[in-house]
């Protein structure tokens, strides 16, 4: 522990008195008090008369839970860090705890290996605190509605992250693949936020027409171009008070990055086909599945208003970076399609769970939400084996099958015409058709714009 001549003081809160004698056992050092309650109640009346360092408690707590705990502490003793554990911190637990002032949220089942490196980070953050003479903040707490499924690591610093954010009015921006979340993200920043009792609005950067989405970002006036039959507010105007979230933010074009910079830089911008000067109160929120810094060396995004949207910078991790999500993720999403078609309850093997996580997802998230929809759709029993998911084929079995594939298409082409502007419209229209007509979607699939899509689709042959 923590190399200090003083002795410092830890709580530790839990009902399981077999944990208790474990955490004393593997936590006991020199120079550090160890107290012991086993409900929360007789936790808040030791920290009241007592002066603790650090609290380990659990959030399933009697006669209140750790997150009510939490803020009692906070308000008795604002010094004390609390870290709290659970079996399975939900989304909301571990955002919650955050914006509560939890010091971190770890897993049952982490304790063994991060329990005493997380004290004595603990420890060492109140003797900076006590060197720097920190003020310790309050932080309200709020009522969320955002459900992300996932337990692992990576993903718990992601709610984490979300907690330290939304309380302020940061631009922030959240990075990664296509089907990791990104929106789900997105609107745990704005529920978690003061801005939670205003709009949220979403909007897809690569899936307007370039001449329409300044119109659609800061409005227009009647008669500004052709078909602007009526003043209409835009974007800007509507979520003033609440949040924006521009989703593919890498496909805005050039022309309309310089009006975005303005509205970030002052919150002032004016509606097309106007000279007067408006003002927004907008916390914006970007998403891009793009390398932001590449496209700002090709020339295709602008170097000051990356800076301006990266104030604060969210990754989301691939799904093949947190296989342990995966089985609670497919029960979800099984649960999830049975209920919504009326089907009888179906299940997955331990096979099945096992292949599961030995795929690599590409496609992420929406990828397996997709793989588990056919596989409810073409079951026959209410049990999943692996040979009922269908996943992708082997690298050398998808050749061949790809080979075949072109070959037919090729010997289907009409006779004279343009192959390279042929196959690209009829590929483009069929992952349109599989996208059930979702321009977003299927533009993200075939990896190009929207506006890209629409010129694919409108080649001649």
């Amino acid at each position: 522990m923590a190399d200090s001549p003083t002795e410092e003081t830890l709580l530790l809160v839990d009902p399981d008195h077999d944990f208790l004698d474990w955490a004393t056992k593997h936590l006991s050092a020199r120079n550090l008090r160890i107290l012991r309650c086993d409900n929360a109640q007789n936790a808040a009346k030791v920290v009241e008369k007592t002066a603790v360092d650090v609290v380990i408690a659990a959030i399933a707590l009697e006669p209140f839970d750790g997150l009510e705990l939490l803020t009692q502490i906070r308000q008795i003793s604002p010094h004390t860090l609390v870290v709290l554990t659970a079996g399975f911190p939900t989304t909301g637990q571990v955002i919650e705890a955050t914006q509560r002032g939890a010091h971190d949220v770890l897993r049952k089942e982490a304790l063994p290996f991060e329990l005493r490196p997380v004290v004595e980070s603990a420890l060492q953050t109140l003797e900076d605190r006590r060197s720097a003479e920190e003020p310790v903040a309050e932080l309200p707490t709020v009522d969320g509605r955002v459900k992300i499924i996932g337990v692992s690591r990576a993903l718990q610093d992601v709610f984490k992250m979300v907690g330290r954010v939304a309380r302020s009015d940061a631009p922030v921006l959240i990075s990664g693949e296509s089907g990791t979340g990104k929106e789900l993200v997105a609107k745990a920043i704005h529920e978690y936020s003061p801005r939670r009792t205003k709009e949220l609005i979403t909007i897809n950067c690569g899936a307007i027409p370039e001449n329409l989405l300044e119109s659609e970002l800061f409005g227009h006036e009647k008669g500004s171009f052709t078909g602007a039959i009526a003043k209409r507010e835009g974007r800007f105007e509507q979520a003033d008070g609440g949040t924006l979230f521009l989703d593919e933010i890498g496909d805005m074009p050039l022309s309309i990055q310089v009006k975005l910079l303005r509205v970030l830089q002052d919150g002032s911008f004016s509606r097309v086909g106007s000279n007067e000067t408006l003002k927004t109160d907008v916390r914006v929120v970007a998403a891009t599945h793009k390398d932001l810094v590449a496209e700002v060396a090709a020339g295709r995004f602008r170097e000051d208003l990356y800076y301006r949207l990266n104030v604060v910078e969210l990754r989301i991790p691939p799904l093949r970076e947190r296989r342990e999500d995966i089985p609670l993720l497919a029960e979800f999403f099984l649960q999830k399609i049975t209920r919504k078609n009326g089907m009888a309850r179906i299940r997955l093997t331990a096979e099945a769970v096992a292949a599961l996580q030995l795929h690599n997802w590409p496609g992420n998230v929406r990828e397996l939400e997709n793989t588990i929809a056919r596989a409810c759709a073409l079951s026959s029993s209410s049990i999943l084996l692996p040979a009922d998911i269908p996943l992708a084929a082997a690298p050398s079995a998808m050749r061949n099958t790809v080979a075949e594939s072109m070959d037919r298409l090729l010997n289907a082409a009409p006779t004279g015409t343009n192959l390279i502007d042929w196959v690209s419209r009829e590929m483009a229209g069929r992952v349109l058709e599989r996208a059930n007509g979702d321009l977003k979607e299927a533009s993200i699939e075939l990896g190009v714009t929207a506006s890209e899509l629409r010129q694919l689709l409108a080649r001649e042959s």
